[in-house]
């Protein structure tokens, strides 16, 4: 089912818009600089970013359209800061989806997972006397 799915529900399109927007590694570290101050300006983001400020405000954009990041303007700079209220609510969303599919316990999955790599690792480390495999 797309984004554009006349069945989709505006809210399960504005998560989408938002998850979509957090699947970016610039975006994620935008994020957590901007999580670090109170408001910053794209040139307070540029250096620890590392890209070019063109790049650092396409990426402020999406963020911005996505509702995760608010801007105002400020004499002839806009200064930026995280919306932790509209990321706490994604989160919660994330937790519950994860809740619902997993029957309340994703701990369960994982643990398996990671229990029968573990197995793996370990008979392949008896077979060979090596340890780090």
């Amino acid at each position: 089912m797309s984004v554009s799915d006349p069945e989709t529900s505006p809210k399960d399109k504005a998560i989408a818009r938002k998850l979509a927007a957090l699947a970016h590694p610039v975006r994620l570290r935008l994020l957590r600089a901007l999580g670090t101050a109170d408001t910053c300006c794209v040139k307070d983001l540029v250096g620890p970013i590392g890209l070019a400020q063109s790049t650092v405000s396409q990426h402020l954009k999406v963020l911005v359209e996505a509702e995760l990041v608010s801007f105002r303007t400020e004499k002839q700079s806009s200064r930026y800061t995280v919306n932790a209220s509209a990321l706490r609510e994604l989160a919660g969303v994330i937790g519950q989806t994860l809740d619902h599919c997993c029957g309340g316990d994703c701990s369960r999955v994982g643990d398996s997972e990671f229990a029968d790599c573990n197995r793996q690792v370990d008979a392949s480390a008896a077979l060979t006397g090596n340890k780090d495999i």
